[in-house]
């Protein structure tokens, strides 16, 4: 009876903390952008013009500013310089790097380069690894390491955010049908949360 109570509040803990995780850190974002910028504006503005809710749009909208500027050379040249500050302080040039990588591995421009999720098998072990084609085609590579029979994959690390750029013979790669968000979850945390509503878990009842 006792492991039928603890079994069943474990699954339960599972499956509602990413939800009750997820809202929350929603919330303490909004939360922490409403005070911090709140009070910002309340400081500029007359009192009588701030309303409740202004600090958040005023977050987001500088968010979505900070990406729009992104997309021009100039600010991207003034930001990697500005980076370059910041890999060489103490302390933080160690912090910095694994968050921006974290982030990196997610963003848009990141898995636009991803052209297709590939299973590797490598050599005649049997054993296979998820994969994206980043290069399939071989004019783009360098002349000195370029094979018309073969396609450049990034082999990504789980847990550990980082991988490998290989050159692979097209044999030795099969399409797999994943999206590249389902594929770079699963490989983040090493297929223990499965690849989303058709794991077989989520069918067990």
């Amino acid at each position: 009876m006792f492991g039928f109570i603890s079994r069943n509040i474990i699954t339960g803990l599972i499956t509602l903390l990413p939800v009750v995780l997820t809202l929350y850190l929603l919330y303490w974002l909004a939360m922490s952008a409403e005070a911090l910028l709140g009070s910002l504006i309340q400081a500029i503005l007359p009192h009588d013009w701030y309303w409740p809710g202004m600090g958040l749009i005023t977050g987001l909208f500088v968010i979505f500013m900070t990406g729009l500027m992104m997309n021009a050379y100039l600010v991207q040249r003034l930001f990697a310089k500005g980076e370059q500050v910041l890999y060489h302080m103490p302390i933080v040039r160690s912090v910095y790097p694994a968050i921006r990588d974290f982030f990196d591995y997610f963003s848009p421009t990141t898995r636009k380069e991803f052209k297709q999720v590939v299973a590797v098998t490598l050599g005649d072990t049997g054993m296979q690894v998820i994969g994206f084609v980043t290069q399939p085609i071989p004019e783009r590579l360098p002349a000195s390491f370029r094979d018309d029979k073969s396609v450049l994959v990034y082999l990504p690390l789980s847990y550990m955010i980082g991988g490998y750029a290989v050159l692979i013979p097209r044999n030795a790669i099969r399409p797999l049908d994943m999206s590249v968000e389902e594929a770079m979850r699963f490989t983040l945390t090493a297929g223990m949360t499965g690849t989303g509503p058709d794991h077989p878990s989520h069918h067990n009842h």
